[in-house]
């Protein structure tokens, strides 16, 4: 029992990243579809990343994990850039299937590194990853839900905010690799 406590927490700190980026794309007033694409893809990659990690175990550890922060920071700062523009200039849907697939990508990077000190420390359990694709799910779907009412409501504000809020996403990636 003690462990599955532990594993909703982690689950839950691994959905913060979705849920923030979530709240602010959702201030764009994206389609009830593209909304439980993007939850159901970040679910499926957030069940996934930690049992490639925990199958890759160390060896990738130190080449490639250390720089998953600067390639998130460098493809959110791309999607702030779009959001920013005005709607005339924009020539993609902000969250169609490619732009879905790579923000569930960065955002389960973490879990990854998850993954990888499951591996290190042979712990195999199919339960983490599942709790952890239920709850980013939901958090990725209640932000993009949260964010698309703070649009109807507040609608400049809103943008505002998402646009502030993507920026602090950004800068914390790059600040705390």
């Amino acid at each position: 029992m003690f462990k599955v406590l532990i594993y909703f927490f982690i689950g839950i700190s691994l959905s913060m990243d979705a849920f923030t980026l979530s709240l602010s794309i959702g201030t764009t007033s994206p389609k009830k579809k593209s909304q439980l694409l993007l939850s159901t893809l970040v679910g499926s990659f957030h069940f996934f990343m930690p049992i490639m990690g925990s199958k890759i175990g160390n060896i990738f550890q130190y080449k490639f994990i250390s720089y998953s922060n600067y390639i998130t920071a460098f493809i959110l700062s791309i999607l702030l850039i779009e959001m920013i523009l005005p709607k005339e200039e924009k020539k993609t849907i902000i969250l169609n299937i490619v732009t879905s697939f790579i923000i569930a990508l960065t955002v389960s990077l973490d879990s990854l590194t998850v993954g990888i000190a499951f591996g290190i420390d042979k712990e195999k359990n199919i339960l983490a990853p599942i709790l952890f694709s239920i709850l980013s799910s939901f958090f990725t779907y209640i932000g993009l839900s949260l964010g698309k009412q703070l649009e109807k409501n507040y609608q400049k504000k809103a943008k505002i905010f998402g646009n502030i809020l993507m920026f602090i996403v950004i800068l914390k990636y790059l600040i705390f690799p």
